[in-house]
């Protein structure tokens, strides 16, 4: 619902000209393409990568330490630059994303202007990327142009983090992988910034050439390796500063990282709108809207995905999420949408349907949406999968790399008996 009176610091047109906004990270890949297309749209944007271990500190000293994992950690992130020197504090804008749903990731704005105003920078405007109009900032404006190019940047990024997934533990050469991310990353970043370049027909083009480039790369995959689905909470399941370098780690251990893509959790979200309607009969249009919606991204991802199985079947492709979605079945309620919900039992059961049948369920502790759907879903999903190798990890300020490492190690040696 949108607030009938502003309480916060508006982002204004006057701002736009000199005002850098600072965008927390998660997707390094996603996250750097989709802000520099608000580059291109002239907004002065500056993606956070850096991921020192002052974060954690900074989110406790100025955040409830009973609060979500991952909203300490934004918040943290955030502050951090704010007090960094690199930029005016008067010459900066913080932007932070808003589903709208009833998980407390809804809330995280609201803490943090609590926290800016608690460290002294309550001038700072904190702008909501949000497509539910939840707050409206004069100066802060998402085009339908706009979304398209941050939509084909989600899929380059799911493309991109598909397949270096698969190559990294196979390459010939160490760190090959790394150099086809980098050079696509450079590239799209400048090709997002031109509106012909961003044009569907070109775009399929790049597809074929990521995944060239790719494919060049990949070494003998008869080698075994334990391949490791990763599930959970949207922050900690994408974000290595979530997870401890969670891929990183379980490419250390000679598994396989499979982590189900971005774009999968935008159509979640989208398809939670005809949900909606199928059980409530409530907001009919919307309905209607997302279905449509659903569709057309659907579309978009088939594409992909019939394009591995036709010209690179030696990669995994990403899953039809109109299948995963059907998975649930006899599960879980499709009711069942708060935080990640359905989704994530639903991702579960599609990775033990490609034979990915070791699981690390990631959650922030206390997080009641994962310890339903995730954690509280491992028992019947384990009865009608008996191969089935999952293990739940907590993250929050308190746990330590070492006990969620060896609890992923023990996972890992059940997973190679």
């Amino acid at each position: 619902m949108a607030q009938a009176k502003a309480d916060y610091v508006k982002f204004t047109k006057e701002m736009k000209r000199d005002y850098t906004i600072l965008v927390p990270t998660m997707l390094p890949i996603h996250f750097k393409l989709i802000s520099n297309v608000l580059v291109s749209y002239g907004y002065k944007v500056d993606f956070l990568e850096e991921v020192d271990g002052n974060i954690k500190e900074s989110g406790l000293r100025l955040v409830h330490n009973d609060t979500c994992y991952p909203a300490l950690l934004v918040i943290g992130q955030l502050i951090n630059a704010v007090e960094s020197g690199r930029y005016d504090k008067h010459k900066i804008a913080l932007l932070i994303t808003q589903t709208g749903g009833g998980c407390r990731a809804s809330n995280y704005i609201f803490l943090l202007r609590k926290a800016l105003k608690k460290a002294g920078y309550g001038y700072i405007p904190v702008i909501s990327l949000n497509f539910n109009n939840l707050e409206s900032h004069p100066g802060f404006k998402i085009t339908v142009p706009m979304l398209y190019r941050m939509l084909y940047c989600a899929f380059y990024g799911d493309l991109m983090m598909l397949m270096a997934n698969q190559c990294r533990p196979y390459e010939k050469l160490e760190g090959e992988t790394d150099k086809v991310v980098k050079k696509w990353t450079e590239k799209l970043l400048e090709e997002s910034s031109h509106a012909s370049t961003m044009r569907y027909s070109h775009v399929k083009k790049n597809y074929r050439l990521i995944a060239d480039d790719f494919a060049r790369i990949l070494g003998d995959t008869k080698r075994y390796k334990v391949k490791v689905g990763v599930v959970g909470e949207i922050y900690v399941k994408f974000s290595p500063l979530g997870n401890n370098n969670l891929e990183s780690f379980l490419l250390s251990e000679g598994a396989e990282p499979v982590v189900p893509g971005f774009v999968d959790f935008c159509l979640y979200c989208v398809y939670n709108g005809v949900i909606d309607y199928d059980l409530y009969r409530i907001r009919p249009f919307k309905a209607f809207g997302s279905k449509f919606l659903y569709n057309f991204l659907l579309k978009k991802q088939r594409y992909i995905r019939n394009m591995m199985m036709r010209y690179y079947p030696q990669f995994m492709p990403m899953a039809d999420f109109d299948e995963t979605r059907k998975r649930v079945k006899g599960y879980i309620g499709m009711g069942a949408k708060m935080g990640e919900g359905w989704l994530l039992t639903a991702e579960m059961l599609e990775l033990i349907s490609e034979g990915v049948n070791n699981i690390v369920c990631t959650q922030p502790f206390g997080c009641l949406p994962n310890h339903i759907a995730g954690k509280g879903m491992m028992k019947p999903i384990k009865e009608k999968n008996p191969g089935a190798n999952i293990v739940a990890i907590d993250y929050d300020p308190g746990a330590t790399a070492i006990n969620q490492e060896n609890r992923i190690k023990l996972m890992l040696s059940n997973a190679r008996l």
